[in-house]
């Protein structure tokens, strides 16, 4: 009998997150497109979010880019295709690594960040008394983060793309002599167009999932100073595993378009 209502506690629960998470996302929507948009305070979160994780984007890019030379070009040589090198790291970062491991980068600074910061202003009260003071807390505390997020993810990407192919040309240079130019010039032979359609798009997506995912475990945080701890870390877990969830729909949506 316990079981049972544990099981159905847990169930009970599931659906409520959804519906709550439903509702949450639906009053974003309205309050963007509401009037008295805090364009002060979305230019405030772009820089804090875009300008303050460079120096993480950097070093995960250029460290990206570099593994991944190091640990490929060995099986290049020996199959006589290192000129291949440059196309494949590429082709690799803009599609698929680039977007994801930035994603999970600032899922994880970004994401934690606003779920310990709303639900810190929770735990407070400070959001009760925007509410008393007549200052809308959605529209100024949630829909600026969402937005700056939905916006900056997708900058952060190209910048981490750019790095992480700048990485790969000193991994070349490792055991090897390839000209700055020569490296460039075959890695972009191998790249379309259509290679930084799919990654720029999802990406929009990514940053859409991690501002959301965030903003909802703060606003949301229950009123102990524990919670400040969990909303962060639930942010960061969840954020994650919607970043996958959602990269597997884009491969799967992608190669249904290409095919």
């Amino acid at each position: 009998m316990e079981s049972k209502k544990i099981k159905s506690e847990i169930k009970s629960n599931f659906i409520t997150d959804i519906a709550d998470a439903t509702l949450f996302i639906g009053r974003i929507f309205r309050e963007t497109f509401s009037r008295n948009f805090e364009f002060k305070e979305f230019l405030n979160q772009c820089f804090i979010i875009g300008y303050k994780t460079l120096p993480l984007v950097s070093i995960t890019g250029a460290i990206m880019g570099l593994v991944l030379t190091i640990q490929s070009r060995p099986v290049l040589v020996d199959f006589g295709a290192v000129t291949m090198l440059p196309g494949m790291v590429a082709v690799s970062l803009i599609r698929e690594m680039g977007p994801v491991i930035t994603a999970l980068i600032c899922a994880g600074k970004v994401g934690s960040g606003m779920g310990a910061e709303l639900g810190s202003m929770m735990v407070t009260e400070q959001i009760d008394a925007m509410e008393v003071s007549s200052t809308n807390p959605m529209r100024f505390l949630v829909v600026t983060r969402v937005l700056a997020a939905t916006l900056m993810i997708p900058l952060l990407v190209l910048y981490a793309d750019a790095l992480g192919i700048l990485g790969s040309w000193v991994g070349a240079n490792i055991k090897g002599d390839v000209s700055f130019l020569l490296f460039f010039a075959q890695a972009f032979k191998h790249v379309e167009f259509i290679d930084f359609i799919p990654a720029v798009i999802k990406s929009f997506f990514f940053g859409a999932v991690i501002g959301v995912v965030g903003c909802y475990k703060g606003y949301n945080a229950g009123r102990g100073t524990e919670s400040v701890g969990k909303a962060a870390n639930s942010a960061v877990v969840l954020a994650s595993l919607l970043v996958i969830i959602v990269d597997m729909i884009a491969v799967q949506i992608t190669d249904m378009i290409i095919s």
